[in-house]
């Protein structure tokens, strides 16, 4: 069962037998992909239990927020969001994204940099941004997201074909596909935090090179761990995903965070 310990953020209960994280845990924000709520990334918060502290990020219009308004820009999320983190980053921390998730922990991880960044940053599923949206964010109807979240797998298919479903789903795609097809990457300095970069080996949307280009976005350096699997390839692979969530945490708590960059990115 998800715990509130605030309006945006949800944390999970450790399976039966686990015991809750050590003290002084890193503590890790995750953020779901386009139409997530936190209850989708709740396996990977109990595959780390007893590890890292765990928060996820529960986007309004889903689950107990469903009667909120979604938002549906990537700028405003991210400033929502940014605000939680640091409301809630007693100590080190580390942020998670995957898809749609991966875009909201750099910008939120951007942000933050100025003051105490996060001390790792793994991208899930996401090429490096542009200057404008990627084709396969510009989606303009309901049939055209829903054939796209079809094709990457991440709603069940009952869900996509009960028109009474479909339509609870829909707000939150529609306002998330919003926010993705504007979403165009302003001039910054890159981060000094290190990057860890995941992606499936048969991800309809990315591949390899895009996730690699991340690498142009800071300074800290980049570590790659290609999964097989598509687009939601962390649900065959949970334990190496959380296993290579675990090495970034700690490599970049020994390391002691981040600031800026000083160059001109």
């Amino acid at each position: 069962m998800a715990r509130a310990t605030s309006g945006w953020l949800r944390g999970f209960e450790p399976p039966p037998g686990r015991a809750g994280p050590p003290p002084g845990a890193v503590r890790l924000f995750c953020f779901p992909h386009a139409g997530g709520a936190a209850s989708a990334l709740r396996p990977l918060a109990q595959a780390l239990a007893g590890t890292l502290d765990v928060l996820v990020a529960q986007y309004p219009g889903r689950q107990d927020r469903r009667l909120e308004e979604p938002l549906d820009d990537i700028g405003t999320l991210a400033d929502a969001l940014a605000a939680e983190v640091a409301g809630r980053a007693e100590g080190p921390y580390a942020l998670f994204g995957h898809s749609m998730g991966a875009v909201l922990a750099y910008e939120v991880a951007r942000r933050l940099a100025a003051d105490r960044g996060p001390a790792a940053l793994v991208l899930s599923a996401r090429g490096a941004p542009g200057p404008g949206p990627g084709r396969h964010d510009r989606l303009r109807t309901d049939d055209d997201i829903v054939r796209a979240v079809a094709r990457l797998g991440g709603t069940t298919p009952e869900v996509l074909r009960d028109p009474e479903l479909r339509e609870m789903v829909m707000p939150a795609l529609r306002a998330d596909y919003r926010a993705l097809g504007a979403y165009a990457w302003r001039p910054g300095p890159p981060l000094t935090v290190p990057f860890t970069l995941l992606v499936g080996d048969r991800d309809p949307v990315v591949d390899v090179e895009q996730v690699e280009r991340w690498g142009g976005f800071t300074t800290g350096g980049t570590r790659l761990h290609v999964f097989g699997g598509g687009h939601f390839f962390l649900d065959a692979h949970l334990a190496e995903v959380a296993g290579a969530i675990v090495a970034a945490c700690r490599a970049g708590h020994v390391s002691g965070g981040v600031t800026t960059g000083s160059g001109p990115f």
